[in-house]
């Protein structure tokens, strides 16, 4: 096979797989559906490792697939772009994929919907190979709208449940606000540079610095800043940033593997993607950088405040995923874009093993997810304990682990940053730490130790009016004990915890020090210097990998971390009425955070309502007052009335005709006559 097969074979595998088992997945075996589409996407993971290994050693590859429209003088193609960046987050998106294949073998055993559920994660993994593979803005779009296309089918999965459907369909408007932003960057792009390719536009962007724009009257703007504004937009909408972060925490109502995978290493880093990518766009503008790192911040900290407070398993994860893509944006905005990078990937595998551990937990509590009705599970569930803890400490940033080189990287780069917004963005990040410390393991110790509270027999009204038949509260009778489930869920869990561990060791010093992003993302050192001075202190006092972790034991992010894990530790297992006393105190407060900020409301009451009442009016205005009133029934009455009057002169009289008849001659004689 060339490399040219070989690109397009990695993307054509899912899709085919995706396409037999939608079709026909009522007609086979229940088996053949996740043997075609695992095979399918195990075949797309060795290809994408082969490809990661060739684009290390070889120049990038930046070819055409195939035209797909031309008008005027501008073409539309379809085509790759194959450097270290793009191979290193195929091999991520097909390796977190493949597991969430697997781990959902025996976590939807009993579903229905078994076939449907395997093509729609199929397809979900061929779009997002599409967006991160292409070499233009097009492309680039077609993957992005593809992936939310396919998130809105699987967070509304099981279709009956009322939530589901509202939460399906809150992740599809909400994107489509970004999505909006997005397309406005892309038409910008098109009109100013007249090329949608990412060669060309990257090429001509230096000289396009200095280019100012009309939006608004005659106030001139920076085309460069208006441009990075809105592609960020749109990765604001996708990777879910404040203040269109609302769908994310929604769609906890889809079935657990699709969690993973959404949140994890495909839908919601896309945003992070895409802005590292544009790289040479983003760093000719401070002004976007600022607003990119400020809103970093934003979500970091307060996301992190709403994890402390919720009981749903599989929302703290979610609250930490947002609180997690805050992060990486931050380093966006400071220029490290490696940093972000970095993050995404060692990210993409302690999340997918926390929202896999996450979905064990549930299976073996009978679908209970309400965490203040576990307890002790490490006793009965040691597999799924041992990963979701290495996946705890990964997500906190301990020494030695996964996310500690990643997220220290992160809080490095921002305190070297000169960007405005850079020391907001600073205390965001080191508080985070302690408050992503506090409800990790809050969830960790109220889960897998202390009193079995799942013994006694109990019901929860709030949390069952939530959930239907496929999520709901038992009550676990005393001899129903959990129990662990079978390999095809703890396999994954093993394969995700080993990267979770030894990933960022392997791969902080090419990333982020080496050469392996050279050519790929581009800094402007003078204007943005961070990078560099993290480069000098590497080189200059840390050295390595092993080095990084033993001074940070002694940096103040441990410190930190250590604080809200030992604090979580004696809240949760020692005194816990200190907590419930603290909630009591403070209603106010927990009132705002059970209330997130107010945002849902926001929406419901101002967009949503508002939506509402302006298409009401438009109809009652438009509709009915306009086009069925005036003009459809309006006109049928004019005729009518036109007729009545007509009517009368249809008398039946001779000599009345016979006096219009002379009336008529006489008039058309003395107008219409020339003498």
């Amino acid at each position: 096979m060339t490399m040219q097969q070989i690109y397009l074979a990695i993307p054509i595998l899912p899709l085919l797989a995706a396409a037999v088992v939608g079709l026909f997945g009522k007609f086979m075996p229940r088996a053949a559906a996740h043997v075609l589409t695992i095979l399918g996407v195990a075949l797309s993971f060795a290809l994408s490792v082969y490809v990661l290994n060739h684009a290390m050693h070889s120049a990038p590859y930046n070819e055409t697939v195939y035209s797909w429209l031309k008008t005027g003088n501008f073409s539309f193609e379809i085509g790759f772009l194959i450097d270290n960046l793009s191979a290193m987050m195929m091999v991520v998106v097909t390796f977190v994929s493949l597991m969430v294949h697997i781990y959902t073998v025996g976590y939807m055993a009993e579903d229905p919907g078994y076939a449907r559920f395997f093509s729609y994660i199929s397809l979900f993994t061929f779009a997002m190979l599409m967006l991160v593979m292409s070499n233009n803005f097009m492309q680039l779009f077609f993957g992005w709208e593809a992936v939310g296309l396919v998130s809105y089918l699987l967070i509304g999965f099981w279709y009956t449940r009322p939530t589901a459907i509202y939460a399906n369909l809150k992740a599809f408007l909400v994107n489509r606000v970004g999505d909006f932003g997005f397309l406005l960057g892309i038409g910008l792009v098109l009109m100013h540079f007249g090329s949608l390719d990412y060669a060309s536009v990257f090429s001509l962007a230096p000289q396009m610095a200095d280019v100012q724009i009309n939006l608004i009257g005659s106030s001139a703007w920076s085309l460069m800043t208006v441009t990075c504004i809105l592609l960020f937009i749109g990765a604001m909408g996708k990777s879910a940033q404040v203040p269109l972060h609302v769908w994310l925490p929604d769609s906890m109502e889809g079935p657990t593997p699709i969690s993973a995978l959404i949140h994890a290493a495909t839908m919601v880093t896309a945003g992070i993607f895409m802005v590292a990518r544009m790289s040479p766009l983003f760093e000719l503008s401070s002004t976007a950088l600022s607003f990119i790192i400020v809103i970093g911040s934003i979500t970091a900290l307060f996301m992190g405040f709403l994890g402390i407070i919720q009981n749903d398993i599989k929302r703290v994860v979610a609250y930490s995923t947002l609180s997690q893509l805050g992060y990486m944006t931050v380093a966006l905005g400071a220029s490290a874009y490696s940093v972000a990078i970095f993050h995404l990937m060692t990210h993409a595998f302690f999340k997918a093993l926390l929202f896999l551990g996450a979905g064990a937990v549930i299976m073996g509590m009978h679908h209970d997810q309400d965490i203040r009705n576990m307890g002790n599970l490490k006793k009965y569930m040691p597999v799924t304990w041992l990963t979701s803890l290495i996946g705890s400490l990964a997500l906190i940033g301990t020494p030695f682990f996964a996310g500690f080189y990643s997220k220290d990287s992160i809080i490095e780069a921002v305190h070297a940053s000169n960007i405005a917004g850079s020391g907001f963005a600073y205390f965001a990040v080191l508080t985070g730490v302690f408050v992503t410390a506090f409800y990790s393991f809050r969830m960790y110790f109220l889960v897998f130790h202390g009193v079995e509270k799942w013994r006694t027999p109990h019901h929860d009204a709030e949390h069952d009016a939530q959930h239907d038949d496929h999520d709901h509260h038992h009550g676990l009778a005393p001899t129903d004990d959990p129990h662990e489930p079978g390999w095809v869920i703890k396999l994954p869990l093993i394969l995700l915890a080993i990267p979770s561990v030894w990933i960022g060791y392997v791969a902080i010093e090419p990333m982020l020090y080496g050469d392996f992003f050279n050519g790929v993302i581009y800094v402007d050192y003078a204007a943005h210097p961070t990078m560099q001075e993290m480069t000098h202190h590497w080189h200059s006092t840390i050295h390595n990998a092993a080095g990084m972790a033993i001074h940070g034991l002694l940096s103040l992010p441990f410190a930190l971390a250590a604080s809200g894990v030992l604090l979580a530790w004696f809240f949760y297992t020692q005194r816990p009425d200190i907590p419930a006393s603290i909630q009591s105190k403070l209603v106010w407060l927990n009132k705002i955070l059970e209330n997130k900020y107010g945002f849902d409301a926001f929406n419901d009451k101002v967009f949503a309502a508002g939506s509402r009442l302006l298409g009401h009016k438009l109809w009652q205005i438009g509709d009915v007052t306009i086009i069925d009133g005036a003009l459809v029934n309006g006109t049928a009455n004019l005729i009518g009335k036109a007729a009545t009057v007509v009517r009368k002169l249809q008398t039946g009289l001779i000599y009345h005709y016979a006096f219009a008849m002379i009336i008529g001659v006489f008039l058309m004689l003395t107008f219409f006559t020339k003498v």
